[in-house]
């Protein structure tokens, strides 16, 4: 360790305080946000899926009201995520599995400073090889203390925040453009795909989704019988609707869980849409299976006509649905979903089996393109990522 630095547990710098088991049952239209770990991501605050609380003024609850600059942690799951409340965060509540940190004012440790370490990798690392449970991870408030930390001179602490400032503020404009031209990107790719389907040519014909596909719906089978897990069946969750075309899945399953359960196989060719859950946040997600496969019940199946390419299709219904605003909606608890009946009246622009090739080939082209250029912002992202993880690891070990 240089000299003039100490190590100090954090117990030695700041307070820390769990928060309250709000009961689901107790919550309101409106109050205090429910401030839970889902909320807590790194580095920020983010008031999805927001759930409220009322708290009376004279509430012995109110010491978990939080104010702005409140430093949390989350201390289930993906543990040691941190993120500082924000005056559009109020007013708020503490719930529990997340704990709020208060500064010492003896502590010989700055916030600025003590922020950067809660940031680094080696504060996550150190609290999550502290943590405890099987299925899902768990640390206490006396884990959190417990870990120790350099702590240099003050005027070295201003110093290396300076750099780091200074730093991070280069690396977030440098992030906002890579982020701006990737987004830049897929909106030239799915504004050239409306063009093509709202240039009709010669003997194109409307048809609606039902008149030239049939559908099928899946199933899960039951997670307490491991025999049903145990098999090489591809299962499609929405976990796997990353890609148009589909060649295998993250879980797999047995021929008696086919047979037994409600899950369904789809054969090669077939369409398969999600119809439920928040990867609709960017749009319709379709894909092509490549080989058959089963599927869960967030997802249906769409069988094409013989004359219609699957491929062409995919790209119609995506564009169908992504410029349509009765499709995809959200349901009353706020997940997006996409409403069946709607589906099948989707107006399809069927061309003949040749047009539907050329369409393909051009659509193919474009989008090989738009994934190399997604690729270079996307590694571009990744190594501004790895460059503030680098100088905060330099910063805490004494080398910046």
């Amino acid at each position: 360790m240089k000299s003039g630095w100490q190590t100090k547990k954090l117990g030695d710098l700041l307070e820390v305080q769990n928060g309250y088991a709000f009961s689901s049952k107790d919550y309101s239209e409106s109050g205090h946000f429910v401030m839970r770990i889902g909320n807590v991501q790194n580095s920020f605050i983010t008031l999805t899926d927001p759930k409220f609380i009322s708290l009376p003024a004279n509430s012995a609850l109110q010491r978990f009201v939080l104010s702005e600059g409140d430093i949390l942690v989350s201390l289930t799951g993906d543990v040691g995520r941190v993120g500082v409340i924000q005056k559009k965060h109020l007013p708020a509540a503490l719930n529990q599995r997340v704990a709020r940190i208060t500064i010492r004012n003896s502590s010989p440790a700055s916030r600025e400073f003590l922020l950067f370490f809660l940031y680094s990798d080696l504060f996550r690392e150190v609290l999550t090889g502290a943590g405890h449970g099987a299925a899902q991870q768990n640390v206490s408030t006396k884990d959190l203390i417990e870990i120790q930390l350099p702590v240099p001179p003050l005027a070295e602490q201003q110093r290396i925040v300076g750099i780091l400032d200074e730093a991070f503020d280069g690396i977030a404009a440098a992030k906002a453009n890579a982020e701006k031209n990737l987004q830049n990107v897929r909106s030239l790719f799915e504004s050239h795909l409306q063009s093509v389907f709202t240039q009709r040519g010669e003997g194109w014909r409307e048809k609606r989704l039902d008149e030239v596909c049939t559908f099928s719906s899946g199933g899960t089978p039951s997670k307490s019988n491991s025999g049903y897990w145990s098999g090489e069946i591809p299962w499609i969750s929405g976990r796997d609707m990353k890609s148009t075309q589909l060649f295998d899945s993250l879980l797999h399953i047995s021929r008696s869980a086919v047979d037994e359960s409600s899950t369904r196989m789809a054969p090669a060719g077939t369409l398969l849409i999600l119809v439920r859950g928040m990867g609709l946040a960017h749009g319709a997600q379709i894909a092509e299976l490549m080989v058959p496969c089963a599927f869960n019940q967030d997802i249906r199946a769409i069988h094409p006509e013989p004359g219609l390419i699957p491929r062409y299709l995919l790209f119609a219904l995506r564009d169908r649905i992504n410029s349509s605003n009765n499709v995809l909606s959200s349901a009353a608890h706020g997940t997006l979903k996409i409403d069946s009946d709607e589906l099948k009246r989707v107006m399809i622009p069927v061309s003949s089996r040749g047009h539907q090739q050329r369409v393909v080939a051009t659509i193919d082209s474009l989008s090989e393109e738009t994934q190399r250029l997604e690729s270079i912002y996307q590694r571009k992202l990744a190594a501004l990522d790895n460059l503030k993880k680098s100088l905060l690891h330099q910063a805490f070990s004494g080398e910046l």
